[in-house]
């Protein structure tokens, strides 16, 4: 991976969910090497999303004190914030791509820190949206 990566809620839950196999030990991993490379990113909505699915929507889930532990250690990939433009923006992109606006949130974001990849098990994998790549981390 170079540049810029932009990485959605699924991944980092995946690296913080004793009971997802393989898909722990990848998520990890890549996550590692985004830390060590600071090329990874997020936005607000990624790490709302991630609190609440790993403390409720998982079988073994966190509990909200390491949650929130997790969110502080991640804050840092978070480069921008979202404003009314994001929103225009997630719309239009949504509405282009055919997507859900929640994920059209995730690509406007991606787009606004200037990714060149979106990490992500819920899109096509190798479509390019809003001229960013989508990549599977699981696929690769």
């Amino acid at each position: 991976m170079t540049g810029t990566v932009f990485v959605d809620t699924n991944i980092l839950v995946y690296a913080h969910d004793a009971d997802a196999g393989p898909k722990r030990q990848r998520a990890a991993a890549v996550l590692r090497d985004l830390w060590g490379a600071r090329a990874g990113r997020l936005s607000t909505q990624v790490l709302q999303e991630f609190y609440v699915n790993a403390t409720r929507k998982v079988k073994a889930p966190l509990s909200p004190a390491a949650a929130r532990e997790a969110v502080r250690n991640y804050a840092s990939w978070v480069d921008s914030w979202m404003t009314p433009d994001t929103v225009l923006r997630a719309s239009e992109i949504a509405e282009t791509w055919q997507l859900s606006f929640w994920d059209g949130m995730i690509l406007a974001a991606a787009e606004q820190n200037r990714a060149t990849q979106l990490l992500s098990e819920d899109l096509s994998h190798g479509a390019i949206i809003a001229g960013i790549r989508i990549v599977n981390p699981f696929l690769e």
